[in-house]
């Protein structure tokens, strides 16, 4: 738990450094379809932050960034890291290890209808996951960690990544094994804890105090059902 308070802590300090440099450097941070929303997963191999598409797919973005302010990704993992191609998030249910209460079940349940765009499927671009069914999307979703042009017009583009390309270039070089059609890691790729903030908020002190509670009922979270497992 140490550890994962240490890696909270610093991500908070990174966060408001960069806060402080206008104009410091962003992944496809000048995208157009990106709103002000930003989300972080907290990941055993650093952070990744991404925008979301709110005009592109505002059924699929609600979604998403409910199962994220529930905390429903907290101890999730990346299932499938295909190089070039997709690193893919597991489905809540099923795919995280902390048990989850009600109201994250019923959301997690939850299926999307298909909300397909004219969006490219290109490195960085959040595309969600789904059944033969268009309108089976819930919760598990992919990186592009390359160009794929056959999944254009056939999967829901949601958003993109504007952070941490660093650490989706350490997963594509972490050891596979293929399983059917799945490239997918050997160790579990963790995510650690989430959290989210608004890129438009207007007072930093205030932000910076929303982040900090978000941040300790994450770490708060993982650290209560740790208790119950190990107890």
């Amino acid at each position: 738990m140490a550890g994962l308070l240490r890696h909270v802590a610093a991500a908070l300090l990174c966060l408001v450094a960069a806060a402080s440099h206008a104009g410091g450097s962003t992944y496809y941070a000048s995208d157009p379809n990106l709103g002000s929303a930003r989300v972080v997963f907290q990941t055993n191999y650093g952070d990744i932050e991404f925008g979301l598409f709110p005009h592109v797919a505002p059924k699929t973005v609600e979604h998403i960034f409910k199962l994220v302010r529930l905390g429903c990704y907290n101890t999730n993992h990346f299932f499938r890291v295909d190089k070039g191609f997709v690193a893919q998030v597991a489905a809540v249910v099923g795919g995280r290890k902390a048990p989850m209460n009600e109201e994250q079940e019923q959301q997690a349940e939850k299926s999307i209808v298909g909300e397909f765009s004219t969006v490219k499927h290109v490195r960085g671009i959040l595309s969600m996951g789904r059944y033969s069914d268009p309108d089976s999307a819930s919760s598990s979703f992919s990186i592009l960690l390359g160009d794929a042009p056959h999944l254009d017009g056939q999967y829901a583009v949601f958003g993109r990544v504007t952070k941490g390309d660093d650490t989706l270039r350490k997963l594509e070089h972490l050891p596979t094994h293929k399983e059917g059609i799945f490239v997918m890691p050997i160790e579990r790729i963790e995510i650690l804890s989430t959290y989210y903030y608004d890129i438009e908020v207007e007072s930093c002190e205030a932000e910076k105090s929303i982040l900090k509670r978000r941040l300790s009922e994450s770490a708060s979270e993982v650290e209560r059902w740790r208790r119950k497992c190990f107890v």
